[in-house]
């Protein structure tokens, strides 16, 4: 386990690049299953889930370079199998991409149960839905198995809720069915939206992209291509939330400003002094000031991945915020540890926590138990008066390239050790 040893109280300030979407990452690598023409990924994120997913691939045959850099080249001429390696599935839960995939390729998956962040809190039952609905049988074996000897058939189904995975893994067997799939009640996102444009240039058109009902064209021959991935707007987001948490001035390019709108509208709220100009988010010295309710949604609403700091940004705020995280159980319950840094906080339940601020912070050793609350456990560690030491730090890791390295070059007092 690594620990990263934070000595809080200094202003972040510089400028700084995001990668590119991690959320888009898995599933366009995943789709370059579906051909057997090299694709060519740029603005790849250099983090750990992307190296388990490419490894993923390798195991099933495929080739791929450049891990490492910012551009893969992936081509799955031939795959060797269909059961993902489940030493490395149990270490991602993105592995269930590969679902639909292998079932489009293969015509039969054997998965172990994907791990990653809250892997017991969240099924896979809507893959499986959407996976049925198109023509695949679930087999009483060991693991998730399925079969569809005789290939994926078009399908119009509703999934039962509009899950982000859910939606590509649809999406990514929709392909390979020869006519029109309709998948209602889609997820919205921008990485949703973006695997949607992959599709349409390998020769899948996909209709509706960015709403809630799309129309797949599929059963075409699919042919490689080369895609640059969107600025990560999740950790545009972070990052500027670490600049107002510390009063520092920070310069956040690479993420689309249409992606950062449900962040920034939330911060503008709570004082954060923020523009928008191109490519690039500036954030300015603020006076912070809290907001009577924040409320995750599905896009475009606030999305749950930066409620953990934007809990850390309320400590900061002048009132109380009651923030409400409906769509995850278990992150606001990692932030529980931020009272014995004097926060003044009250948990109501699982999905619901009410923050009274300003609180000074003081540090503490803290505890990374998922991505985004692990990033949020640092900003209050960059924040906090004296030394904090956060475990788990290569948690965060997997979804924040080069994090220690950035942090130094933004002025923070940061050291990483491994136990």
């Amino acid at each position: 386990m690594a620990t990263l040893r934070v000595t809080g109280g200094r202003r972040l300030s510089g400028r700084v690049e995001v990668s590119g979407n991690k959320n888009a990452a898995l599933p366009l690598i995943a789709a370059c299953l579906l051909t057997s023409d090299e694709c060519v990924l740029e603005n790849v994120p250099h983090i750990k889930d992307v190296d388990v997913m490419a490894r993923l691939l390798q195991d099933l045959g495929a080739s791929v370079s450049g891990l490492g850099t910012s551009r893969l080249h992936v081509r799955a001429a031939e795959l060797a199998g269909a059961a993902p390696d489940p030493r490395l599935v149990g270490r991602l839960r993105g592995s269930v991409l590969l679902m639909g995939a292998l079932l489009a390729r293969r015509g039969r998956v054997r998965l172990a149960t994907p791990g990653g962040d809250f892997p017991t809190r969240r099924t896979i039952s809507t893959h499986v839905q959407a996976l049925v609905a198109l023509g695949a049988r679930v087999m009483d074996e060991e693991g998730h198995v399925l079969e569809a000897p005789e290939g994926l058939k078009p399908a119009s189904f509703y999934l039962d809720e509009a899950s982000v995975t859910g939606t590509e893994t649809a999406l990514l067997a929709a392909a390979a069915a020869p006519g029109i799939t309709e998948i209602r009640h889609a997820a919205c996102e921008p990485h949703v939206v973006e695997l949607c444009r992959f599709l349409t240039a390998m020769g899948a058109p996909v209709e509706g992209a960015g709403t809630p009902t799309l129309r797949v064209h599929g059963g075409g021959k699919l042919r490689g291509v080369t895609h640059r991935i969107d600025g990560d707007y999740i950790e545009a987001g972070s990052w500027a939330v670490l600049a107002a948490v510390t009063r520092g001035e920070m310069v956040v390019a690479g993420a689309r400003p249409e992606d950062l709108e449900p962040i920034t509208s939330v911060m503008q709220r709570m004082g954060v002094y923020c523009e928008i100009e191109g490519d690039e988010l500036r954030v300015y010295d603020s006076r912070l000031r809290a907001i009577r309710r924040l409320t995750t949604g599905l896009w475009p609403g606030f999305p749950s991945d930066i409620v953990s700091l934007m809990t850390v940004l309320a400590t900061q705020a002048e009132g109380r915020t009651l923030i409400h995280d409906w769509l995850y159980e278990l992150r606001l319950f990692a932030l529980e540890q931020l009272s014995g840094m004097r926060a003044d906080l009250f948990l109501c339940d699982s999905h619901r926590i009410i923050v009274t601020g300003p609180t000074p912070l003081r540090g503490k050793t803290l505890d990374s138990r998922d991505i985004r609350s692990g990033m949020a456990l640092i900003a209050a560690a960059l924040a906090a008066e004296g030394e904090s030491d956060v475990l788990g730090v290569e948690i965060v890791e997997r979804g924040y390239a080069r994090l220690s390295e950035r942090l130094l070059a933004l002025g923070a007092q940061v050291e990483r050790s491994a136990d």
